[in-house]
């Protein structure tokens, strides 16, 4: 499969670099380039790629606003978002997950692993799951103690199992650790969370803990019951 992707970043240098970077794969095609958010979402309208790497600070319309723009299209096979920036899990980067980007990248990571993350996400893949979700996990437990942001009744379509399963992937546990702790088969744990993220709409494991932790499914600092 190719995966077909725009580039949105304000400078021309940057687009330039990663256009070479990216196109040097037999894999991956660089359809658009964007130089605003605004931009990025006309060109994800029309083209319909299958990622879009997106800078957060651009003139005009940002990042975070052109993500959640670009998620409220709402197609079958939306283009995934992965923010591209300069700060690792800054508060931009926080608002973009919770817009409902895939992930994202450092500027400064490593060639291979841009093109490594930008596969992981074309695949149907979240960049921060599941191993590095434990990083997400601890922006929540150095926030103070707050009323849940959403309500928990967003999970009354879920069994009582898969509360439990989401709350353990909220947990940072993959699925054979889940797997595990519940004494399931690994292959039953792909299935709850497959059922998962259908009913509440979720892409990946990333808007999983978001979503855990702003209905006050799991709290900061709690463990899994034995």
């Amino acid at each position: 499969m190719t995966v077909r992707l725009v580039l949105a970043d304000d400078e021309q240098l940057v687009r330039s670099g990663l256009r070479l970077i990216l196109e040097a794969e037999d894999d991956i095609e660089v359809v658009g380039e964007a130089g605003d958010g605004a931009e990025a979402v006309a060109l994800t309208r029309r083209l319909d790629p299958d990622v879009v790497l997106m800078d957060v600070q651009m003139p005009g319309m940002n990042g975070i606003e052109a993500t959640r723009e670009i998620v409220a299209l709402g197609r079958e096979d939306s283009s995934r978002v992965v923010i591209l920036t300069t700060f690792d899990l800054d508060e931009y980067v926080w608002e973009a997950l919770r817009a409902g980007a895939s992930g994202f990248l450092l500027k400064r990571t490593p060639a291979e692993d841009l093109v490594a993350g930008i596969r992981v996400v074309a695949a149907g893949e979240a960049l921060l799951a599941p191993s590095v979700t434990q990083r997400l996990i601890e922006t929540f437990r150095a926030r103070p103690e707050a009323a849940p942001a959403r309500d928990l009744s967003e999970l009354d379509d879920l069994t009582g199992r898969e509360r439990e399963v989401l709350g353990l992937v909220a947990r940072g546990m993959a699925n054979g650790e889940i797997a595990a702790h519940l004494f399931l088969s690994e292959g039953t744990v792909k299935t709850h969370v497959k059922r998962i993220f259908s009913k509440l709409g979720l892409h990946d494991r990333t808007q999983a803990v978001i979503l855990a932790y702003e209905v006050g499914l799991v709290r900061p600092g709690e463990t899994p019951e034995e």
